[in-house]
């Protein structure tokens, strides 16, 4: 039998679920799973050209397939929890917010692009240019399915599954803390997953990072993944198949505009894209502003969303009910979190 003390520290009575690392490390063992599962279900299937766009739409569409049924399987199983609280209580407004995500993401690579040309640190070479040899048409319709299945699945891993578990795990330090621990930690991994990308340096690991900061804001201000979606999707096609930058290292196939960098790495980010530079930690910048301006202008008000950290479980009676170690914290809105 397992004494109490290893029991309370492992499952969480009052919400009828593993407390949170425990949730973590179970969850991180469901993506192994169903991850081996479709690679051996694409192995069956025709293997598309390297280099082309539909190579990237299948790396796209075999990453989102196993974000997606790890977190679906994840969120019943082991967070016991909706799909939902993953920030995607879709309705009229989330896709009010998402649009302004997309507009703002192309925004600000425009900006950056603006900003470099205008400095001489880019050159425009070229319009329409196809890099694979394929149609460029058809290369700009794969760019845009990986992009957008990039945006939906780093989105639900990284801000709606791993924040959202983190920032419920803290909540014995109060929410607000809690949610800005566990920003820093997911941004931290969002950076870490970046830093094997070819032409990664110190410092574009560490914009990347901030980049992730970015990226949470709008979840943490809205307890929905639309904005962050929007502007992860219009910031790397922006960014990759418009200006023709490096997308966090790596050369798309198509682009609107050949680019060629001229200027300083450190400013340009050289051939890992903005983000490798100053320009891209500019653009991150004022992306903060921009998200509090439309999120106070939408709300009236900047506050940290209590979905975050509340979790909506499946069991009624137990919703946000218990703070991670079971002491009984007092929340940020004053009210008593009820003891384990």
């Amino acid at each position: 039998m397992v004494p109490d003390p290893v029991r309370r520290a492992l499952w969480n009575d009052a919400e009828a679920r593993p407390r949170m690392p425990v949730r973590l490390t179970l969850a991180v063992a469901v993506f192994l799973v169903v991850a081996i599962g479709v690679s051996l279900a694409a192995g069956i299937l025709p293997l598309p050209v390297p280099g082309g766009s539909a190579a990237l739409v299948g790396v796209g569409a075999a990453s989102l397939a196993v974000t997606v049924l790890g977190c679906v399987v994840a969120a019943r199983v082991v967070d016991r929890r909706p799909l939902t609280d993953y920030g995607l209580r879709i309705d009229r407004e989330w896709w009010i917010d998402c649009g302004f995500g997309l507009a703002l993401g192309a925004v600000l690579q425009a900006g950056i692009f603006l900003a470099g040309w205008a400095a001489g640190w880019y050159v425009p070479r070229g319009t329409l240019v196809s890099r694979s040899g394929e149609s460029f048409l058809l290369g700009l319709a794969g760019v845009i399915a990986f992009f957008l299945a990039v945006g939906v699945y780093e989105e639900l891993l990284v801000r709606g599954w791993l924040l959202t578990n983190l920032a419920e795990g803290f909540r014995v330090v109060g929410d607000r803390l809690a949610a800005a621990l566990a920003t820093v930690l997911s941004a931290g991994v969002f950076g870490v997953l970046h830093a094997t990308n070819p032409n990664a340096t110190a410092l574009s690991t560490t914009i990347i990072g901030l980049a992730g900061v970015f990226l949470a804001l709008g979840y943490l201000l809205t307890g929905e993944l639309a904005i962050p979606i929007g502007v992860h999707v219009t910031w790397n096609l922006t960014q990759g198949a418009v200006f023709g930058f490096g997308v966090s290292g790596v050369s798309l196939p198509v682009t609107v505009v050949e680019t060629q960098v001229v200027g300083p790495s450190v400013l340009t980010g050289g051939q890992f894209g903005p983000e490798g530079g100053v320009l891209g930690l500019g653009g991150v910048i004022l992306g903060c502003v921009a998200i509090a301006w439309w999120v106070r202008r939408r709300t009236g008000r900047l506050r940290l969303h209590p979905a975050v950290t509340a979790p909506e479980l499946l069991d009624d009676g137990v919703e946000g009910s218990d703070d991670e170690d079971g002491e009984g914290e007092e929340s940020d809105d004053g009210s008593d979190v009820e003891v384990a």
